[in-house]
């Protein structure tokens, strides 16, 4: 087997960089030609699996960029690259439609209620999510996603397809059963991917599983039938208002105060605070955030918090700090202590739309009564490709080459590897 995912058992920026380096010779023409097949668990070898890394920042994607380009040039690793800048579209997007993850979080508030009093639909539910829906690939799916917290991309469009279609459940739910597992868990790559295959991400727009390409791309492993799985569909475009919400303005995050006395506070969504523009050396104190928890209502799995408790632990130890590590429960809490250390300022990385922005959302109500503010960093390759990120990706693919110019990631002659 030559599976990357085998050193999820580390979650850390040596790791990540060890991965990276062993798939870089894939990133081309080999990464184009075989990205599209799920081989299955333990035989993932088409696809880098570094996005347990990437969603944390322990590996930049500046770097997965830069990697791919060094070795294959720009026209050899277009695929490649073009899955990199998804993520950053997916973020953007959100970012400038944040009501569209309220919508998200409260409808899927309401589906869990609903459960409550409908056995029925909890029971077909429960039947999914145990893997018990006599469907061999999605049955399959699930274990894989449960014992691993991973799936093949390919696979996630199926099993979301299927889930919304086949099976006719709620998306929200679905969205909620990977959010609960995945390690690389993103709160706009998963929401607006299972949007996007209901139909209401791109409207008009939606993702139907097919059998035979199903059996294609798993290499036989499955063989579902055409009666397996619903034809005729439409999507979901009717179970929301008509048209999208307007674009909004990107928030502008509070700048850092260099003369603040600032607690430096390190969460999942950047790992790398080397190459921010604060000196670690400079705050009074370094703190850890677990907030996996804050996923979902329901259980999160064990593994995508041991991964995120990892990536913090190594982010401390790389900085050379002991640090404190706290957990974002009573925001009153956070408050508390960065008043204790003795500082006015939280500098971390940007906070983008999801249940840890929700959350600080409500501490910062907190801090403010102890008058301290919270700073963030906005990385260079969010703020390029952000503003593109409007519509669907096209606009973001088609400014690709620019966004590559003003990050210093031009093309450049391939070395041999």
């Amino acid at each position: 087997m030559n599976d990357h995912s085998s050193n999820w058992n580390t979650i850390s920026r040596d790791a990540a960089l060890a991965e990276m380096e062993r798939f870089r010779p894939r990133m081309g023409g080999r990464y184009a030609s075989g990205r599209n097949y799920d081989r299955g668990p333990g035989r993932h070898s088409a696809v880098s699996c570094l996005s347990p890394f990437v969603r944390r920042r322990l590996l930049l994607e500046e770097e997965l960029v830069d990697a791919a380009l060094a070795s294959h040039g720009l026209e050899k690793a277009e695929k490649f690259i073009q899955e990199v800048f998804w993520r950053g579209y997916f973020k953007g997007w959100l970012e400038r439609r944040p009501s569209v993850w309220t919508s998200y979080r409260d409808g899927l508030s309401n589906d869990l209620m609903t459960l409550e009093t409908d056995r029925k639909l909890a029971k077909r539910v429960a039947e999914a999510e145990e893997g018990r829906t006599g469907l061999d690939c999605i049955d399959a799916w699930v274990e894989e996603l449960v014992e691993t917290g991973y799936l093949h991309n390919h696979a996630r469009m199926w099993f979301a397809s299927i889930w919304i279609f086949t099976l006719e459940l709620p998306w929200r739910i679905g969205a909620d059963f990977f959010y609960r597992h995945l390690l690389d868990g993103d709160p706009a790559s998963n929401t607006l991917s299972w949007r996007w295959v209901a139909g209401l991400h791109t409207r008009g727009k939606f993702y139907q599983a097919q059998a035979w390409n199903i059996s294609k791309f798993t290499d036989q492993r499955f063989h579902p039938r055409d009666r397996d799985l619903a034809d005729g569909i439409e999507g979901l475009q009717g179970t929301e208002p008509e048209g999208l919400p307007e674009v909004t303005p990107l928030r502008v995050p509070r700048p850092v105060d260099p003369a603040a006395p600032s607690v430096l506070l390190v969460t999942e969504e950047d790992c790398h605070p080397e190459s921010w523009p604060f000196d670690p050396a400079g705050a009074v104190s370094v703190m850890a955030l677990r907030s996996s928890h804050l996923r979902s209502e329901r259980s999160v799995s064990d593994l995508v918090a041991r991964c995120e408790h990892q990536a913090l632990t190594d982010t401390l130890g790389r900085l050379g700090v002991q640090g404190e590590m706290l957990e974002a429960r009573d925001p009153r809490a956070l408050a508390k202590a960065v008043a204790e250390a003795g500082a006015t300022q939280i500098v971390t990385g940007y906070i983008p739309e999801g249940p840890l922005r929700d959350w600080m959302r409500e501490a910062e109500a907190a801090l403010a009564q102890h008058d301290i503010v919270m700073a963030e960093h906005r990385r260079d390759w969010d703020s390029a490709i952000w503003p593109h990120a409007t519509a669907g990706f096209f606009k973001v693919k088609k400014a690709i080459p620019r966004v590559l110019r003003e990050l210093g990631l031009d093309d450049r002659e391939p070395r041999l590897i």
